[in-house]
């Protein structure tokens, strides 16, 4: 297949990916004066999600197109197909049997079909790992993995049609079985999903032995991902905590569709290698903006509520005064920039190690720069300076010699003209 023709059939699935997706988006904004009954998800929750996938189709279209050779893009291809015909079951459905009833054909077939895309998802999401970032397993060892990922999805894809009730919405599916034989299917469709689900942490593991064997490029590309995995997984964590309903539903889904973006930037600068070394930058300066955000956070928290505790004790009100709140604020201000020092200082000392001691070479060699007169010295201490912070095989240093005065310049031209009447 030639460039030309790989990039073409790229950005056709990409744009029928983004066509379903604008037409459930289209649908959203017609139904969304309607408020759906218990069972259904918000309006705004499915126009979130939306956003939150789009990046899908888009990374794979940009991916297959630059590298046709290699399979990821064309896997983040399908997983964007799989996430438009998911985001299109329950609007569909919701407009076609709440918002506006019989105005659109078949909605709860439609809905179970639509639904299909689940399956697509949960089958490609495996090879979204193992194949990072070459395209290729990391060791032949794998390919056991890759085939039961392919054995169970075809089990569970064609099954999926036949199950009773549906995942995306109150909707009964029209071909759903039930009885012993639906009791089967259930049972086995249940057994892929999870054989599917473990597949995914071993593949996520995968991940962990590539980088062990990785150097150069492919590891930059590794760390890539991980940042955006270890952003993913502190959201996860931070669901679990119970820290949604600080923010509420709307401002919490639209920092996990910023999450989940933030996996697609990852993915496709790591595979275009777009700026590949700028990595390490990002992932100092994540460490030591996440850490002062929490500390930050705590000391705020904490000082409020010491401040209200003392109120409290000696007023017996309530309610804390507002100038509380101004003096934590004032005190979160003040804490800011020398605790940034600290933090980035500490960081620095731990994980970066190699790199601070190199600075700190390198500014005790600044200090002693404007003090040494000796030449000589100065040298021996600059070939010591770069064999600590480079390491390089071999280190020479080049002196011009003193340029000659110029009044001996002109008194040896003097000695030629008088040498030369002479004669």
């Amino acid at each position: 297949m030639s460039i030309r023709v790989a990039a073409w059939l790229a950005w056709s699935l990409c744009a029928v990916s983004l066509l379903l997706m604008a037409l459930s988006m289209i649908i959203i904004v017609l139904g969304w004066s309607t408020t759906l009954p218990s069972g259904w998800s918000p309006w705004r929750d499915q126009a979130v999600f939306i956003v939150g996938v789009i990046g899908a189709p888009l990374l794979g279209g940009l991916i297959a197109s630059r590298r046709p050779e290699n399979p990821y893009g064309w896997v983040w291809l399908g997983l964007g197909l799989g996430f438009a015909l998911v985001v299109l079951a329950e609007p569909y459905a919701a407009y076609a049997l709440v918002a506006q009833p019989g105005s659109l054909p078949a909605p709860r077939m439609a809905n179970k079909v639509l639904g299909l895309g689940w399956g697509m998802f949960i089958t490609l999401m495996p090879f979204v790992l193992l194949l990072f970032p070459t395209g290729r397993l990391p060791s032949r060892r794998w390919r056991f993995l890759a085939w039961v990922v392919l054995a169970a999805g075809a089990a569970m894809l064609p099954l999926g049609v036949f199950l009773a009730g549906s995942a995306f919405g109150p909707v009964e599916n029209p071909l759903g079985v039930g009885g012993v034989v639906g009791e089967a299917i259930t049972t086995i469709d249940f057994a892929a999903v999870m054989v599917l689900f473990a597949a995914v942490i071993l593949s996520a593991l995968s991940l962990v032995v590539r980088y062990r064997r990785a150097s150069g490029v492919e590891r930059q590309q590794l760390k890539w991902f991980a940042l955006a995995a270890v952003l993913i997984g502190g959201l996860i964590v931070a669901d679990q905590l119970g820290l949604d309903t600080l923010l509420g539903d709307a401002l919490w889904n639209l920092l996990d569709a910023a999450t989940f973006a933030s996996l697609y930037v990852a993915v496709g600068v790591a595979i275009l290698r777009y700026r590949l070394y700028d990595i390490d930058v990002i992932i100092n300066r994540t460490l030591v903006y996440g850490a002062l955000t929490v500390m930050l956070v705590a000391v705020y928290i904490g000082g409020v509520a010491a401040t209200q505790a003392i109120f409290r004790a000696l007023t017996t009100q309530e309610q804390q005064p507002q100038l509380a709140i101004v003096v934590s604020t004032l005190v979160i201000a003040a804490m800011f920039t020398p605790l940034r020092r600290r933090i980035q200082s500490f960081i620095d000392r731990r994980f970066y190690r190699r790199k601070y001691n190199a600075r700190k070479t390198l500014e005790a060699f600044s200090a002693k720069l404007r003090d040494e007169t000796d030449l000589e010295r100065l040298g021996d201490e600059l070939v010591g300076v770069v064999t600590e912070t480079m390491q390089p095989e071999h280190v020479s240093v080049l002196m011009r010699p003193d340029p000659e005065p110029r009044d001996n310049k002109k008194k040896k031209r003097a000695d030629i003209r008088e040498s030369g009447h002479d004669e």
